[in-house]
């Protein structure tokens, strides 16, 4: 425990109730983007990286349970408690088109093509809205058996994941029969359930467990005890090598992938945190909670071994002083000596 770092987070306020759901963006030319819901029913999208307000979407008459974005953070959407699901124009804010339902929408997201859009309640109904014929009837696939709390598109949208609030499991639906083919078990109602951006992990939460799962083969791969029980979880990005996890603790839980032990602890909420999610590079994660406000964490490395090529030294800290401070001496005997002495040569 004496490895674990404190972290000042960026704070962002704006909403008036809790914040229920976080969306990031992929990575776009202008950058990437993170969108937000809350009971305060406005929705609000944010650059990413700093924070920064961008704007509101106004026009839900209820709290606003779910949000994403398109690939191309071009388009928003919305569900809400006010029996509809939004679609958003995410540069002018105008609502594109509105899917009425008949009750509480709870879920939704964008296919990974971007033509469609998945919704899902307290109807127990999923549907399936074609964007390029938003006035034209869903198509409705097997019934979920209970109130729909997540979902997810999965194997480039040929199957989609949903978990219920009132019972266990993630259900996983063939898109081409319409039917549920596999149930993944789970003890408590599953809370927040994401699938990794490489597509090889479903991350979920139930209870005081966070489990990750083969998306392809469907097997439990790991499954680590939390100190509370968690809301929502979510995997690192990048490398893979460390998770996140928040709930009634009001704490952002730092926990190494490979063993599930606790690296970090984030404090700063003054409510239970109710979402986590990490940015698409990585260097940085967000929690929304029940006190309203959405922080932003910059990811810490939390050992001396871990390296990055990509934009940093590849090799440890300490090997480079060494090999810096072992240069500098060769340096100053050539200077101190009668016969300089070739660096080049010393060191072959």
């Amino acid at each position: 425990m004496d490895k674990k770092k404190v972290v000042a987070p960026l704070v962002c306020h704006g909403h008036s109730r809790p914040v229920v759901d976080l969306f990031y963006s992929p990575i776009t030319p202008d950058g990437f983007f993170l969108v937000s819901a809350s009971k305060d029913s406005t929705p609000m999208l944010r650059n990413g990286e700093t924070g920064d307000w961008i704007g509101t979407f106004q026009g839900h008459k209820g709290a606003v349970w779910s949000c994403c974005l398109d690939k191309c953070a071009l388009r928003a959407a919305s569900a809400s408690a006010d029996f509809s699901a939004k679609l958003w124009d995410a540069l002018t804010g105008d609502v594109l088109h509105s899917f009425e339902h008949k009750h509480i929408v709870r879920a939704c997201a964008f296919s990974e093509d971007t033509h469609l859009l998945l919704t899902g309640g307290m109807e127990k109904v999923i549907r399936m809205f074609d964007l390029n014929r938003p006035d034209a009837p869903p198509r409705e696939i097997e019934k979920s058996p209970g109130s729909v709390r997540t979902l997810a598109w999965l194997h480039s949208d040929q199957t989609i994941l949903g978990s219920c609030t009132d019972m266990g499991g993630v259900r996983l639906w063939d898109v081409r029969t319409g039917t549920i083919v596999r149930t993944l078990e789970t003890k408590s109602s599953v809370t927040s359930a994401e699938v990794s951006q490489d597509g090889r992990y479903i991350t979920t939460a139930d209870g005081s467990t966070v489990k990750f799962w083969d998306a392809n083969h469907f097997g439990l791969v790991k499954k680590y005890d939390m100190p509370c029980i968690v809301e929502s979880a979510s995997l690192e990005p990048k490398f893979g090598n460390k998770f996140i996890a928040g709930g009634e603790d009001m704490w952002i839980h730092v926990f190494d992938f490979h063993t599930g032990e606790e690296v970090g602890c984030n404090k700063g909420h003054h409510g239970p945190v109710h979402c986590v999610r990490f940015s698409p590079g990585g260097e940085s994660y967000a929690s929304g909670s029940e006190d309203g406000t959405i922080r932003i964490w910059q990811t810490v490395n939390y050992t001396e071994q871990e390296s990055y090529t990509a934009n940093g030294p590849s090799q440890n800290v300490k090997d480079v002083v060494n090999e810096v401070t072992h240069q500098m001496k060769n340096a100053l005997i050539a200077t101190e000596g009668t016969k300089p002495i070739d660096v080049k040569a010393t060191e072959n």
